[in-house]
């Protein structure tokens, strides 16, 4: 974790930084493994569902999050039950972090009827309550408010529930943000921002789209404590959510973690999307150097073994494919509301 220049990601921006093997710390052996696995089954589940759409059997867009899974899993170490989570548009790995099915993943993905939102949203339309995730859309920033309208449920039940809000770089640089993070601050609400900094909005690079790289500026602008950690250090990201939940479930407000990562794949959709940014076609080779599971892993002098994990994606994907789509009736049922 590093807490130094609010505007600059420093080493941590560098792509030829963070190479070495993850440093455990604390984080007993077992805990370490049962994270590896959970990144596992997240980059095994995305590749899945970006052959898809390569196959054209999925047709609603899909954003993914390759390379990035480190920044859920971690989160995910300390969120609680009656803790309120939500994400954006892409949000498959804070879905599957949580303990979400994978099975009611893909069929919304496929628009089935077993799918987590009955088939009705698709990629970007997520929600499992069941599990702490409350729901992500498309909009950007759009849940970032929500989430501090929930803190502000939790701060009113007289609870130390908790609530997290996960967003892009580009995020920070809508309205709603601001306004958030404003109220967040003002009210001690018990939230935590976490800002997944891969460097890109869309297709273009940070560089070309705010004066510093670093988005932990603003949060020193509204007068909530920050943490800036590499994203892609599992053990690193749970140590500063473990800080951050504290600090929140204490009554002392908002925290703000700004995790540095980096997506292998486009904006939307499988392609790695080389030819656009001023940098991603020449940095995309040494952020795979920065693989979150592959630092791990050396770590724990293991040699992943991936069948166990494909096998599973193959059953649950049989599973999505195989169940039957909402009727013509749902378009009312489920989309509107009948009281």
């Amino acid at each position: 974790m590093a807490k130094t220049d609010p505007a600059a990601l420093g080493s941590l921006g560098d792509p030829t930084s963070c190479h070495k093997p993850i440093d455990l710390a604390d984080t007993p052996t077992e805990v370490a493994r049962a994270m590896l696995e959970q990144m596992m089954l997240i980059r095994a589940a995305e590749e899945q569902i970006g052959d898809a759409v390569t196959e054209g059997m999925v047709k609603c867009p899909c954003h993914l999050a390759i390379g990035q899974e480190a920044v859920a899993v971690g989160v995910a170490q300390h969120v609680r039950e009656g803790d309120r989570v939500f994400g954006a548009h892409r949000s498959h790995g804070h879905f599957l972090a949580l303990g979400a099915s994978v099975e009611s993943l893909f069929a919304e993905i496929l628009g089935k009827g077993t799918g987590c939102s009955r088939g009705m949203g698709g990629s970007m339309h997520l929600r499992d309550v069941e599990h702490n995730f409350w729901g992500s859309v498309p909009i950007v920033a759009a849940t970032i408010p929500i989430a501090v309208g929930a803190g502000l449920a939790a701060q009113m039940d007289g609870n130390d529930a908790l609530a997290v809000s996960f967003f892009g770089d580009g995020a920070t640089e809508e309205g709603v943000f601001h306004e958030a993070m404003n109220l967040a601050s003002v009210k001690k609400l018990p939230v935590v921002f976490v800002c997944e900094n891969n460097l890109f909005s869309s297709h273009l690079h940070v560089s070309l789209r705010q004066p510093a790289d670093s988005t932990c500026r603003y949060a020193v602008a509204h007068c909530i404590p920050w943490l800036r950690v590499d994203g892609n250090d599992v053990v690193a990201m749970a140590a500063a959510m473990a800080k951050a939940a504290a600090h929140a479930r204490s009554g002392e407000g908002p925290y703000y973690i700004e995790a540095v990562t980096y997506r292998w794949r486009g904006h939307v959709g499988p392609g790695e999307d080389l030819d656009v940014g001023v940098k991603r076609k020449d940095d995309l080779d040494l952020w795979k150097e920065r693989d979150p599971i592959g630092r791990l892993a050396v770590t724990l002098k293991l040699d992943p073994d991936w069948q166990p994990v494909r096998n599973q994606i193959e059953s649950a994907w049989a599973k999505a494919e195989a169940a039957g789509v909402p009727s013509p009736a749902a378009l009312m049922d489920r989309v509107f509301s009948q009281s």
